[in-house]
């Protein structure tokens, strides 16, 4: 679909003065702004929009690997400093003609700022897969099953507990540990209280089918097992897997959902897909 037709569509909507001229409005314009950004989005496989699950609102990014080239990022390969941030990392990608499409935070760290557990970049392990049964009180990571999220050199992605995939001896090309498991063969992880009132902003992610990857973040604070119930009951997901609270965010659309600004802390890995700047 072309710019132009999209435009010219919108001509035809729009109020006519007395005088037959085009009554432009405040809307009308904005709408002419924000439609080549979302033919973007979609010409490179990647859908955003709200749902409702039992009166929480959701932001969900689904994105088709088929289309879209979702990589992960934690050091800037000239310098080895991390990225820290999607603001640091759309303007690296942007230094090299490569806009930013979507990213979001890879998962659990520790206080070294060093992803917790294994960490995959193009085939390389920068991390080992840690399989440590820690303390509950130690952090989420430590709430089993954990679990991986991985993409292998098809393209294929999937959403596996920390023992399945070592018991799989994979090799992906990009993979990140993080923990809790949210949802373990259709069924919500035991550990999870109903009732919790322990409620963060959360994001979250699966694979429904090899090809598709599924992101959530929270724009209200919620408990675990609401947080599962999303994935299973709403998205369709029979494994997913926790990536992050309270500092969690995405950006797509040009916009970020999540957390607030000033709860954001600085990230390590990062999922993004990036376009060629010269292909939109």
């Amino acid at each position: 679909m072309q710019t132009g037709d999209h435009h010219r569509m919108i001509f035809r909507n729009f109020p006519l003065g007395p005088r037959g001229h085009i009554a432009w409005s405040l809307a009308a314009l904005f709408a002419i702004v924000l439609l080549p950004a979302a033919c973007t989005q979609a010409s490179h496989g990647i859908s955003s929009h709200d749902v409702a699950f039992d009166n929480i609102h959701y932001r969900v990014v689904s994105i088709d690997t088929a289309k879209a080239d979702l990589s992960l990022h934690w050091r800037a390969p000239a310098t080895g400093k991390p990225f820290a941030s999607i603001h640091a990392l759309q303007q690296w990608g942007a230094a090299r003609g490569r806009q930013l499409l979507f990213a979001a935070n890879a998962g659990i760290y520790d206080a070294q700022g060093e992803p917790l557990g294994l960490y995959v970049e193009s085939g390389k392990a920068l991390k080992p897969l840690n399989t440590a049964h820690g303390n509950p009180a130690s952090g989420n990571f430590s709430l089993l099953p954990n679990g991986v999220f991985a993409i292998d050199a098809n393209g294929h992605a999937s959403v596996q507990t920390t023992a399945d995939f070592a018991a799989a001896h994979a090799q992906p090309r990009w993979a990140t540990q993080s923990g809790p498991m949210l949802v373990i063969d259709g069924k919500i992880n035991p550990n999870f209280d109903v009732g919790s009132d322990s409620t963060k902003w959360r994001s979250g992610v699966c694979a429904p089918k090899p090809d598709e990857v599924v992101f959530a973040v929270t724009t209200a604070p919620v408990n675990f097992h609401e947080f599962a119930r999303l994935f299973r009951d709403k998205l369709g997901c029979r494994n997913a897997l926790f990536l992050d609270g309270t500092l969690s965010q995405i950006y797509v659309d040009g916009d970020y959902y999540g957390a607030p600004a000033f709860m954001v802390k600085p990230y390590a890995g990062m999922f993004a897909v990036f376009a060629t700047a010269d292909r939109d």
